[in-house]
């Protein structure tokens, strides 16, 4: 027996074995007596009794107040009988308005089909009250409004010149909302609902909207969303509504493929809500839907029991101790840094040692005696000097640090992921070395030479010749000549390399925004030919050494330079042994650029290692890094390639010519394939170089990773992930022969033929990829499907989060997550991504993905690998270490460098 009853606020009461609204099993004959009591100040009520079964519904009775004890029934029809006049058929019609859609509501609800298998997965992990205080929300703090006092300032800004009144158009901008098309539908929902006419409002009027808008009872806010779709405010809601909510909310999200799909969507949402084909959808309809938990939720939220697993696992509080916080804080560092701080220690005392060494040998000279302490710290700072423009090459030769990192076991104590950014300290080291031999000398050691008395001077005439009382015969020696000439060449070279200069970030006038940007960079950095050549004639020609065994300049330079000339010439050589051919080549959404090349048969390399590019006929002389997308098991060569400079822009203008349009996906790709085409001759010529090593192809180090990419920054991380796909699928049938690890449910996937030779340690990783455009997920769609068909035990974990989504919760994200619910359950696909993989909304809550890994796998090292902007690195790290020292997992970072 199910009953109803119908006052200001609405109760329901569903027996065992009876479906609700909000999912469950109904029984085969499931009969209901529903009852309506309409109260209208002091008037009488009207009681109705319905008989509902699983094949029809009928009005059982109608009791009035006068027969309430004697239990009396009119007839079926008495309630729509015609010629009843007065309050109380005033009050039937209003009843049977009433009446006629809960008997829609509740039929479909006691007659809906069972649900299919699949729609298990759409039932709450949280309660209804939980959603609904979280949904339907028109302002988020991503909006950035703080409350009214916030929008009254804004409003009084606006409107200085309109005598007061808002205008619709600027509503958006007054209450922080950026979603223009949204807000004016919202301001037209609201503007129905007070009966405000006109296209402006006073203060009053939009402090009563603020009120709607803020409110926190969900049924207000369900109201208003309701509102914003029935435009015709008859209260229900036809599919061309539907239809245009969800191009809004598209629009206001930045997803263009559903804005183009809003057809297809809006009739799935009438499809779902409306069974029975009656051409419109209720309010409650709605609220059924928007109150169903999102897949996402259940599939990686985060449960109480995590956060109390998680809480068992921490240590103590911090000491309120100084002393011991400070030794704990030295501690930590050491622990997390010791590998730099060996090479920074060895470095530094390798500087000071000369500097000291030069310093105190100069005392001794009879040039102190001009000079003064001068020129000592000159030579102190010359031989440091020549120590850093010989290490300097060091972190740059790829070959020899790819080498080192792959065959050796060198990795375990020396940190060759951060070989270019000690290539960058040592570039300061070489800059402050720079300063104090310049200063020194200029400054100083000249001025006391011209200064010097006669018989003082007479020990340094062997060295300088008769003296001089004129500066610039100094400065035009050979020695000054080439020492400013190097100096002014490394000053433009280190200005061009900060990131101001060589990511554009500095904007210059007219043609000096020429010298901005990565060519600049790349050109300006082979200035350093000429300065090592004047380095050599400067240290030939260096004041106060004669014999030519004591001029060491070239003996710190020769064994560096060497080896980075060799390194040039395996690069020259290695790219024009075999030529490389295009296979295939794609123009994606998002300005991106995918080769796909022949592999040469000597070409073997990681997942997360990178190659370099050169194409000729867009520039002879550059060669640009890219990570390689393919695995090692492929038999071709991949690359995704980001527009982001003139060389990726000529060469996507290249490319995008020679491809063929197919309509794939309303026409978002285009792709091109040679071995199809009859002149192959025609297509450019593109070389190679690598491949070289990087922080990500340690992933194998670790039982579980964490992958974390950044747009296309997610590179790496795909690599990895088909490396993972191919080790899987490595004995034939997939978990034939697969091992089940008894510790932190872990599956461990099949050895690789490919790598007979080798231990693959990865048994589980969770893939994270960020992006802002919906299109982005085309890049990597294959890979996200292959996942999912091949990966039954779950050893990827993938998440996608599309940031140009509003938050869960937010009314305009709220259909979004109504069509991803409907879509995934229907077809299988997520409607943002495309692909099979749910796409998540806004960002992560990366403290929440640390806490979910660290309790899942507790005393494992875990590798994160991160290769993005640089604006996350330091989150990232912080919560690594936090985690590794609070739990009993440990996190170790790696950065990629772009």
């Amino acid at each position: 027996m199910q009953k109803l009853d119908f006052e200001n606020t609405r109760h329901y009461y569903y027996p065992s074995g009876t479906e609700t609204p909000y999912g469950g099993q109904s029984s085969e004959n499931a009969a209901a007596t529903t009852t309506r009591s309409y109260y209208e100040e002091d008037q009488p009520y009207v009681e109705i009794t319905l008989d509902i079964h699983d094949d029809f519904v009928s009005v059982h009775g109608l009791k009035s107040p006068d027969h309430r004890g004697a239990g009396s029934r009119y007839e079926d029809d008495s309630l729509l009988r015609p010629g009843r006049s007065g309050r109380s058929n005033w009050v039937l019609k209003r009843l049977a308005s009433s009446v006629s859609s809960e008997l829609k509501r509740v039929a479909s609800s006691v007659s809906r089909k069972p649900p299919r298998p699949q729609q298990a997965r759409l039932h709450r992990s949280k309660s209804r009250a939980e959603l609904a205080l979280k949904g339907l929300k028109f302002i988020t703090k991503t909006d950035g409004v703080t409350g009214w006092f916030e929008v009254e300032r804004k409003f009084n800004e606006i409107t200085k010149t309109s005598n007061g009144l808002l205008h619709r158009f600027k509503f958006g901008e007054c209450i922080g909302m950026k979603s223009t098309e949204f807000a004016l539908a919202l301001f037209d929902a609201l503007a129905r609902r007070e009966n405000v006419s006109g296209d402006s409002i006073n203060i009053d009027e939009l402090k009563e909207f603020w009120k709607q808008i803020t409110d926190q009872d969900f049924d207000s806010r369900l109201r208003t969303f309701f509102a914003m779709v029935d435009k015709d405010s008859d209260g229900r809601l036809n599919e061309g509504e539907v239809r245009e909510i969800i191009a809004l909310s598209a629009s206001a999200n930045e997803l263009d493929n559903i804005r183009k799909q809003a057809d297809e969507y809006a009739a799935l949402i009438m499809e779902e809500l409306d069974p029975y084909h009656y051409g419109y959808i209720m309010i409650e309809n709605l609220e059924i839907l928007l109150l169903q938990s999102p897949i996402q939720d259940v599939r990686d939220g985060e449960s109480k029991n995590l956060s109390k697993m998680l809480s068992h696992n921490l240590k103590v509080p911090q000491s309120r101790n100084l002393g011991v916080r400070f030794y704990r804080w030295i501690k930590y560092f050491v622990f997390d840094n010791w590998k730099r701080v060996w090479v920074m220690a060895l470095w530094i005392g390798a500087m000071a040692g000369l500097f000291t060494w030069k310093f105190m040998q100069y005392r001794k000279r009879s040039a102190y005696q001009v000079m003064g302490v001068c020129v000592c710290v000159a030579k102190g700072a010359a031989e440091t000097l020549k120590l850093n423009m010989a290490m300097i090459l060091l972190p740059v030769c790829r070959n020899t640090i790819t080498w080192l990192r792959t065959k050796t076991k060198l990795g375990v104590v020396v940190p060759f992921d951060d070989s270019l950014n000690f290539h960058k300290v040592i570039a300061i080291g070489i800059s402050v070395g720079v300063g104090i031999h310049a200063t020194s000398h200029l400054a100083c050691d000249f001025p006391r030479l011209i200064a010097a008395d006669e018989d003082k001077y007479k020990p340094m005439v062997q060295y300088f010749g008769p003296q001089t009382k004129r500066y610039m015969d100094f400065v035009q020696s050979v020695e000054g000549v080439t020492g400013i000439a190097m100096v002014t060449l490394m000053t433009i070279a280190f200005t061009l390399a900060t990131t101001w200069f060589r990511r554009s970030k500095l904007k210059l006038p007219g043609p000096l925004q020429k010298i901005t940007g990565f060519n600049a960079f790349w050109y300006s950095h082979h200035l350093f030919v000429i300065v090592y050549s004047l380095l050599v004639v400067h240290g030939y020609y260096v004041y106060l050494i004669k014999p030519w065994y004591k001029k060491t300049t070239w003996m710190y330079l020769m064994v560096p330079v060497v080896l980075y000339l060799f390194e040039r010439l395996i690069r020259a050589f290695r790219s024009s042994v075999e030529a490389v051919s295009v296979l295939k080549v794609a123009v994606l959404p998002g300005n991106v650029l995918s080769l796909h090349l022949s592999r040469p048969n000597n070409f073997r390399y990681k997942s997360g290692q990178y190659m370099y590019l050169n194409c000729r006929t867009v520039s002879t002389l550059e060669w640009h890094p890219f990570s390689i997308t393919s695995a090692p098991g492929d038999d071709y060569l991949s690359v995704h390639i980001r527009v982001l400079g003139d060389w990726t822009r000529q060469l996507r203008s290249l490319f995008s010519e020679l491809c063929k349009p197919h309509l794939l996906g309303g026409n978002r790709l285009n792709i091109a394939s040679p071995r199809h085409q009859d002149n192959i001759s025609n297509y450019p010529r593109i070389l190679i170089d690598g491949p070289y090593g990087a922080p990500a192809q340690d992933y194998q180090k670790f039982e579980v990773v964490l992958l974390v990419g950044l747009g296309i920054g997610a590179t790496p991380m795909i690599s990895i992930v088909k490396d993972i796909i191919n080790n899987l699928k490595g004995s034939g049938e997939e978990g034939s022969n697969r091992r089940q690890s008894p510790i932190h449910n872990m599956v461990s996937p099949p050895q690789s033929p490919a790598r007979k030779s080798e231990t693959f340690r990865t048994k589980r990783a969770y893939f994270y990829w960020v992006t802002r455009e919906q299109g982005s997920f085309d890049w990597f769609k294959n890979v996200m499907d292959e996942v999912a068909e091949t990966d039954h035990n779950n050893v990827i974990e993938l998440h996608n989060y599309c940031t140009s989504v509003y938050e869960e919760g937010d009314a305009r994200s709220a259909l979004i997550t109504m069509l991803q619910s409907l879509n995934q359950v229907k077809n299988g696909v997520d409607v943002v991504s495309g692909t099979r993989v749910m796409s998540h909304f806004a960002r992560p809550n990366w403290r929440s993905v640390f806490k979910k890994i660290a309790v899942k796998h507790p005393k494992t090292r875990v590798g994160v690998f991160y290769c993005g902007a640089t604006g996350l690195v330091k989150e990232l790290r912080h919560l690594a270490l936090d985690f590794s020292h609070k739990t009993s997992t440990k996190f170790i970072f790696h950065k990629e460098n772009f």
